[in-house]
């Protein structure tokens, strides 16, 4: 009997790298978390990752790399296109600079796409083939999961499910949008409208503060709203929620589920589930692993 492939799933971030060594059975073996070089150029960001690399695998046991990038790859998963808040990240053939210098291939994708991949591999999704996962923190980012493979359409560049319009007058979008999801329902949206954190604002919804409960209650219709869009094109088997805002769901999901309702016909939502995500900042190494396990196992 073979041993099960074993890959390395990246997550890169701004200030850390996270790394996991994964079985194909979805085992992780080993993690290892280093600081991102700073600045965090391009090469010193390659090299990091290519030395993290042989400390997870001194017995050369892993076939393949998957990397999480803080922005969008191309449709190939060869080029880093840009990378948000790292120096210097445009146009990156990260793929290439890691397979030169490891000797394996190698695989990116949108961190975003990372983490809902991972969670659909490992965690609240698990039991479907169709999602969506949307991440509900600084901003507000997606996955879009069919057939048990993530979508990131022809350019490499689909599933940026917080940019789509709920409001066209809305406040402006750093995409260039205006009134976008991520404008109505991201921590930066609680702290511009509130002047609040959303875990003290949660507390004080949960303490009985009349203003705090009316805020999750419109919380929950701009993000059912927004939900019902996606449902009605992608008719997903099931929604998950992560973030660090979906800690605080319980205080909105009620809403949620009553704008689906309202909004959605009951043909396009049949059987669907509203979840929480469970893997926490391990999803998007995680979802690095399961890319590169699809690619190249």
């Amino acid at each position: 009997m073979t041993n099960p492939a074993q890959v390395i799933g990246i997550d890169l971030g701004g200030t850390a790298i996270k790394l996991g060594r994964y079985a194909e059975t979805g085992l992780c073996l080993e993690a290892l978390t280093i600081a991102t070089p700073q600045p965090a150029t391009p090469p010193a960001v390659a090299a990091a990752m290519v030395t993290a690399i042989d400390q997870l695998d001194p017995d050369r046991q892993v076939r393949a790399i998957g990397i999480g990038t803080p922005g969008p790859a191309d449709a190939t998963g060869r080029i880093a296109r840009v990378a948000i808040n790292l120096a210097g990240w445009q146009e990156v053939p990260l793929a290439e600079w890691i397979e030169t210098q490891t000797g394996l291939p190698a695989v990116l994708a949108n961190d975003a796409n990372c983490a809902g991949l991972g969670e659909a591999w490992l965690g609240s999704g698990c039991d479907f083939s169709n999602l969506i996962v949307l991440t509900l923190g600084t901003g507000v980012g997606g996955a879009i999961i069919l057939d048990g493979n993530l979508f990131v359409g022809h350019m490499g560049t689909a599933g940026e499910l917080g940019l789509i319009t709920l409001n066209p007058q809305g406040p402006p979008c750093n995409s260039g949008n205006q009134g976008s999801l991520e404008q109505h329902c991201s921590v930066q949206a609680i702290r511009r409208e509130m002047d609040c954190e959303p875990g003290k604002l949660a507390a004080q919804a949960l303490a009985g503060d009349a203003t705090a409960i009316a805020y999750w209650q419109q919380y929950g219709r701009y993000l059912g709203a927004g939900l019902a869009s996606l449902i009605y094109v992608l008719t997903p088997e099931a929604i998950i929620l992560g973030g660090g805002i979906s800690a605080g769901a319980d205080l909105f999901l009620p809403t949620v589920w009553q704008e689906i309702e309202q909004r959605v016909l009951p043909s396009s939502r049949e059987g669907l589930q509203l979840l929480i995500a469970k893997l926490g900042n391990q999803a998007g190494v995680a979802g690095a692993a399961r890319l590169a396990l699809q690619k190249f196992c």
